[in-house]
């Protein structure tokens, strides 16, 4: 039996969403030496916690918990800067739960279900009836209100958000192995030989780091997890696989309304990944939709200036072309192809980049050339630099990706923004 939108709007109404945040994502390498992994920028203006965020929000979810933990400050600014305008006294808001030791006194946060563990008091004085447990440093668009209609109407105790993959992808996921009806009758992380879903032969079902429990049941494996010693307290390698066979657990397969086809989803974990999931949001029409005014992405945004371009000689004009540019740019008799630009960014005259993200606050000096490059936040690029043509000059002092990226920190040009005196 279908649920109607009205009932949908109660059911989130009385929907706690949790969103994992303390992670630092290694895999990103310098970008997450000062900040953690969904605080890390995106898209010109956002952060990456933004579209976990705003997905709440668009679909009537406004009770929405941050869990935090490494080298937060910056996340946590961001959250009190921009999302600050939930309404306490209609039972709106969004929190920030840092690792506090209110559990236990010795150690921080173990694990995915041991940050959740750790805060159970807090959750069960707000008396919610499901949970929404969301990873915080993924990209993509999500109505979580259809997800849980289908958690409601097939009695579930457990749904999880899933994706569909090609097997030779498959092996850096959780998979899961489900009947025809979408129950699931395994989870593997990172299986060597994944399990096929129903009817494809060349296709896994992979999670998405979305969980959507009952809260009773949720409490119940949380306290039951917690008992057991040998466990790593993990959704993913601990929660799901002792559930499976006593209880009621569906996959929810993320797939567009209209067409049925596979909708945007990107873990932008690796440098590689980062930067390519940039670059296709300068495409003319991107798989991700910034400018979908139905379904926004929120963020905080200073108060900037346009952005300006001076300069229209025949060697020196200020230009772009396939490109992104945010507000309070200046590119001053220089050219910028192709790149992703975010705000406060100055490129003075002669220099060119091409291909590349420069992140807030970034200057360039006088004829650069920086070629498949990600500038870090607050680099200050001296005159004449060449970056993305030589890679064995570029390792001598950057970092260089698998893909031939080139990442670059102020650290790595000599400015000490981040040190212990």
């Amino acid at each position: 039996m279908a649920i109607s939108n009205r009932s949908i709007h109660h059911l989130t109404k009385n929907m706690i969403a949790l969103i994992l945040a303390g992670g630092r994502g290694s895999r990103l390498m310098n970008m997450t030496d000062w900040r953690a992994k969904p605080a890390v920028p995106f898209g010109g203006k956002f952060r990456i916690i933004d579209f976990p965020l705003s997905n709440c929000v668009n679909s009537g979810i406004r009770k929405i918990s941050i869990l935090t933990q490494y080298k937060a400050d910056s996340l946590i600014r961001h959250i009190q800067q921009g999302w600050s305008f939930m309404r306490g006294e209609f039972g709106e808001y969004v929190d920030l739960m840092p690792a506090q030791q209110r559990i236990d006194e010795t150690s921080w946060y173990k694990g995915t279900a041991d940050a959740v563990f750790q805060n159970i008091d807090i959750l069960q004085t707000r008396k919610p009836e499901h949970i929404l447990v969301l990873a915080g440093d993924h990209i993509y668009k999500m109505d979580y209100a259809a997800m849980l209609a289908d958690h409601i109407e097939k009695n579930a105790d457990l749904t999880i958000g899933c994706i569909e993959v090609s097997l030779a992808d498959a092996s850096a996921f959780g998979v899961m192995d489900v009947d025809a009806n979408r129950r699931v009758k395994s989870f593997i992380e990172k299986p060597k030989e994944p399990p096929l879903m129903p009817g494809r032969s060349d296709t896994a079902l992979a999670s998405m780091g979305i969980y959507i429990f009952n809260a009773h049941f949720l409490f119940e494996q949380l306290i039951k997890d917690a008992d057991t010693k040998s466990s790593g307290h993990d959704f993913g390698k601990d929660i799901i696989p002792s559930v499976i066979k006593k209880y009621l657990v569906n996959a929810y397969p993320f797939l567009d309304l209209q067409s049925g086809e596979q909708s945007y989803w990107r873990d932008v974990g690796t440098i590689d990944a980062y930067w390519s999931a940039n670059m296709e949001l300068i495409g003319v029409k991107p798989d991700l939709n910034l400018y979908d005014t139905t379904w926004p992405i929120w963020t905080y945004q200073e108060q900037t200036p346009p952005a300006k371009f001076v300069f229209n000689d025949d060697e020196r004009r200020g230009q772009a072309a396939d490109s992104m540019i945010s507000g309070g740019c200046i590119i001053s008799g220089s050219t910028i192809i192709h790149s992703l630009i975010f705000s406060n960014v100055k490129v003075k005259s002669y220099s060119v980049v091409e291909d590349s993200i420069l992140l807030p606050q970034v200057e360039i000096g006088r004829y650069c050339r920086i070629t498949k490059a990600i500038l870090e936040k607050s680099c200050i690029v001296p005159e004449g630099t060449i970056i993305g043509e030589n890679l064995e000059e570029d390792k001598k002092r950057f970092y260089v990706s698998e893909g031939k990226v080139v990442v670059v920190t102020p650290e790595m040009l000599g400015q000490k923004l981040h040190y212990i005196r």
